[in-house]
């Protein structure tokens, strides 16, 4: 069966090139799946693209701003029965697409598992000791909202075509999921099809990744019925929330104790601030907030 890896890009060319050397290394056979990289119009510009790329996949370059476009076009280009999405900062382990194939064996779609490494583990930042608790936590995900993320997501192109392709200006995997499950097919979890994905160092990267994640959600919300009560209602939630995530961060096994610390401050920090854009997006919407 052949496989087409969908990789979205935008500005990162040094974690593009640790994505295609992980995916060189995969045990499904090589001639067995080809590598599309979707370009979002690059600032350094296509040829310096094309230079890391250096072969090892097809490149493709999307006008349309965004991931969600960007993973569209990279659809359109392919020719695999099978779609595997990887995000170019994510690091793909060896077995990662036979793990997301023989999951799929059982389910119409596949969410894999998004591990969380530091580039530099004696110098851990209060941000990252944050993430590594906190991000990516798919299989919550999954339980409790109905979604996998589409950094790491396979499944067959008969579904992608009937379900459609991803929305833009909202959370594009939250909306494309729950499509999917709208058409009755089937959204499971594939531990072992896992990746790695470095986390964000600093408050700012913290804050710029959820400024962008409720302005799409709050988009997805508001068309439905209530939605806009049920935002105000999460705007006193966000905070209360933090006081009942701290027995996770005290309790973990990957944190020492300072930075355990670290990661608690971060906690309250970043619900407070979620809270407060909640409300500022809920009087003034995305456009003017």
């Amino acid at each position: 069966m052949r496989v087409s890896v969908i990789v979205p890009h935008y500005d990162d060319l040094r974690r593009l090139d640790i994505c295609l050397a992980a995916l060189a290394r995969q045990t499904f056979p090589q001639a067995d799946f080809e590598i599309v990289v979707a370009d979002n119009n690059s600032p350094q510009g296509s040829r310096e693209v094309a230079k890391i790329i250096a072969g090892r996949a097809r490149l493709i370059s999307i006008a349309e701003k965004g991931a969600g476009p960007a993973r569209n076009g990279g659809v359109a280009a392919s020719i695999g029965e099978v779609l595997a999405f990887l995000d170019s900062d994510c690091v793909p382990e060896p077995q990662w697409i036979a793990e997301g194939l023989a999951a799929l064996e059982k389910q119409d779609v596949v969410g894999g598992s998004v591990g969380i490494f530091v580039d530099a583990p004696e110098r851990l930042t209060a941000t990252e000791a944050f993430e590594i608790i906190f991000a990516f936590q798919v299989e919550r995900y999954l339980e409790r909202e109905g979604f996998v993320v589409s950094a790491n997501l396979f499944c067959r192109r008969d579904v992608f075509d009937r379900v459609g392709g991803f929305a833009t200006e909202v959370s594009e995997d939250v909306d494309w999921c729950h499509r999917a499950s709208a058409q009755n097919f089937r959204i499971g979890f594939a531990r072992k099809a896992a990746v790695g994905h470095p986390a964000r160092r600093s408050w700012a990267e913290l804050k710029r990744k959820w400024s962008r994640i409720n302005s799409q959600t709050y988009m997805l919300k508001q068309k439905k019925r209530g939605g806009k009560l049920l935002w105000a209602f999460k705007c006193f939630l966000l905070p209360i929330s933090a006081l009942v995530h701290t027995p996770r961060v005290l309790m973990s096994h990957k944190l020492s104790g300072r930075q355990k610390l670290a990661a608690l401050v971060i906690l309250y920090r970043i619900r407070l601030w979620r809270a407060w854009d909640y409300c500022r997006l809920l009087m003034l919407g995305p456009s003017l907030a």
